[in-house]
Order: C-alpha cells, then structure tokens, then sequence
C-alpha cells in the first residue's frame, strides 16, 4: 500500500521526535491505514556500543512506541490503549543495519473489539523481530499491550 501525504507527514514525526530520534532508527515507511509501519536501524557512530555492535538501548527504542500507536490510530477515541510489559532478546550482535516490520490486520483488530464486547480489559501480545538484510534474527522484542473500552456516559449513568 502507498503511503498517503498524511501517512508521510506521520512519518516526518517520528523521526523528528526526539526520543525517537536518540536511538538512531528511522521510520521508512507507514501505510496509509496505519496498519504497517517498517523502521531502520543503521550500525553507525550514534548507535555503536563499547564493542562495536548495535546498542541494546537502541534495539529497544527503535521499536517500543509503535504497536501502541498503530492501535490508537485504528481503534479510535473510544479505546484506551497502553503499553503494559516489554521483553526483550538479544540473539546475535547487531553489526550492519536492521529492520523491524510491524502489521496489523483486520481480524486482529476485530479480535480485540469482539473481546471487549463481555471483558472490561484484554492484553495483546505483539512481536517484533530486529533483522539484517538477509532476514538473520538479531533481537526479539514482546511487548504486551493493555486495551479497554472507554466508558460513555450512558454506562456511567
């Protein structure tokens, strides 16, 4: 899918955000949906550890904001969404730039609102794997995701 003018203005944001910034990792694409997102994050002198590979702080960064993200933009204003819990595992040193896509269908959108229809609260699991080029697993992150429902006024009452 293209990004859309307003999808690569979302974009430009993010990497001028700084905190997003600080870690090095670009964002290189964002579908017009919000539903897919593919981040960058190049070996360079910003993001080299002591040892010469990437920085584990930088790993991490490059993909903590973005599941919660995409979640707010397609669930809407009548959802709160949070990020709960975060793991993460380092497999091989990271020396060349690497990649994370993230992806959200339909189904699973329609999973969490089927969920809160009889449940108050749902924790989703999401994982992002950091790879180089040829697809080689560097680093594995899960982030588990808090989603609810807001409450309207005809509930409150």
């Amino acid at each position: 899918m293209e990004e859309s003018f307003k999808s690569k203005l979302l974009r430009w944001r993010f990497n001028f955000f700084p905190a997003l910034r600080g870690t090095g990792a670009r964002v290189t694409y964002i579908s017009e949906d919000s539903r897919e997102v593919r981040v960058r994050l190049p070996l360079n002198w910003r993001t080299r550890n002591y040892v010469g590979t990437i920085y584990g702080g930088s790993l991490y960064g490059a993909v903590d904001p973005f599941y919660m993200v995409m979640l707010i933009r397609n669930l809407g204003p009548d959802y709160v969404v949070w990020d709960k819990v975060a793991t993460i595992r380092f497999l091989k040193p990271g020396r060349t730039t690497l990649y994370a896509r993230f992806a959200l269908d339909e189904a699973e959108l329609d999973a969490i609102k089927s969920a809160l229809v009889n449940q108050r609260s749902v924790d989703r699991t999401y994982r992002i794997e950091l790879t180089d080029a040829v697809g080689t697993v560097h680093a594995s992150v899960e982030k588990v995701i808090y989603i609810a429902r807001k409450k309207n006024d005809k509930e409150t009452k």
